[in-house]
């Protein structure tokens, strides 16, 4: 029989080191709201961060997407280790891929696509992480392989699941009523009764591959008859736009803009502040996609990119980024914490019918010089 003095002795040491919850703490010692009151009030009782100050250095550099990490956490995890976290953030994977292969980033950490990582590998630009520091890191809690398998290359892991997401765009139903469903509608619309209102991404991924979608052609295409049907689209669109940006939440808020090409959170995060703005996923598809954490090879503080990672895919953390940002992630740990009406949100988790047609995005065009050609013809025209 277990000894209970000993089995409470063994959870303390635990609950001090870090690694156990305060909630499971008081939970399997029974000690309950008189225990939670204690520990506040003695600071031996209170779980010891990860590392101590000063131990990662005071600087941990996150290359990122907008909108897309709690700053509470951010500030909590300083505070917890003494390192601040740089966020710097980019509009494109085109963009976020050129400047770590021309070196000299300073990037600890950085948020690649899932289509983009196979690229980062066969260009020598991110090792194999080092699993066994990033604990909090666990295969079998994933739920969904399409979303977590892009990490692993070769029976190596060289990225770990962040969250996943769509690619629709955000209508304002108060300036424009007439209810959207299709990339066709969106396209046209643009040209007429919401010209000079409408954002595209700064992203040729999205922008091209949507144009593609009007025609009902792959989001991933790279045949040159379509793409060039492509082009002439968005060069027709191009004077009733009012901006090629991929943030594009101020310009949604204040009402510049009417109507967005947009990811997932960020149709959840302005719809939820303004309920008039609804997401919308093309009935013809378009893009699903999943993001992850990885660590350059040239990363300047490899400690701190690791504890980063680790601490930010702690289950509570994570809860925390995703009700905050509001992409949905594929980790069970964190979907049993979600409150029912976030579980159930069709913006995060849409129907089966507008799932199926969506495309991941393919490796292939990241790298296609010709999409890069029409993207900059388009961005100058």
């Amino acid at each position: 029989m277990t000894d209970p003095r000993k089995e409470f002795i063994a959870q303390l040491r635990r609950y001090q080191m870090g690694s156990i919850s305060r909630r499971h703490f008081l939970g399997v010692t029974g000690l309950g709201t008189a225990m939670a009151v204690l520990a506040g009030a003695v600071p031996g009782l209170r779980p010891r961060p990860t590392f101590a100050a000063g131990e990662i250095g005071d600087k941990v550099s996150l290359t990122s997407w907008p909108n897309y990490h709690d700053q509470a956490n951010l500030d909590a995890f300083a505070e917890m280790t003494g390192a601040t976290v740089e966020l710097t953030v980019f509009g494109s994977n085109e963009e976020m891929y050129a400047k770590l292969k021309a070196g000299g980033t300073g990037w600890d950490v950085f948020v690649p696509t899932n289509y983009t990582i196979q690229n980062y590998v066969d260009a020598d630009l991110i090792d194999p992480l080092d699993l066994a520091q990033i604990p909090n890191y666990d295969p079998a809690s994933l739920t969904d392989p399409r979303m977590t398998e892009p990490g692993s290359i070769g029976g190596k892991v060289y990225a770990v699941h962040k969250d996943w997401g769509t690619t629709g765009f955000v209508q304002n139903t108060k300036e424009l009523p007439d209810k959207i469903t299709s990339w066709k509608e969106f396209w046209d619309i643009t040209k007429d009764k919401a010209s000079g209102r409408v954002m595209v991404h700064d992203y040729q991924l999205t922008t091209i591959g949507n144009a593609l979608k009007y025609f009902g052609y792959s989001f991933n295409s790279n045949d040159e008859k379509e793409l060039a049907d492509a082009e002439k689209l968005l060069i027709e669109a191009k004077p009733h736009l009012f901006a090629i940006n991929s943030d594009y939440q101020p310009s949604m808020r204040n009402g510049d803009a009417w109507m967005s090409v947009a990811w997932t959170g960020d149709g959840k995060q302005l719809h939820k502040d303004i309920p008039e703005i609804v997401y919308v996923l093309g009935k013809e598809g378009g893009e699903i996609w999943s993001d992850f954490y990885a660590v350059p090879k040239a990363a300047p503080n490899k400690k701190g990119a690791y504890a980063l990672i680790n601490y930010l895919l702690d289950p509570e953390v994570n809860t925390k980024e995703l009700l905050f940002h509001g992409y949905p992630v594929a980790d069970k740990r964190v979907i049993a914490k979600l409150p029912p009406d976030v579980a159930n949100d069709p913006i995060m988790y849409p129907a089966a019918e507008l799932l199926t047609p969506l495309e991941f995005g393919a490796s292939d065009v990241l790298t296609n010089p010709l999409r890069a050609e029409i993207m900059a013809r388009f961005k100058s025209a």
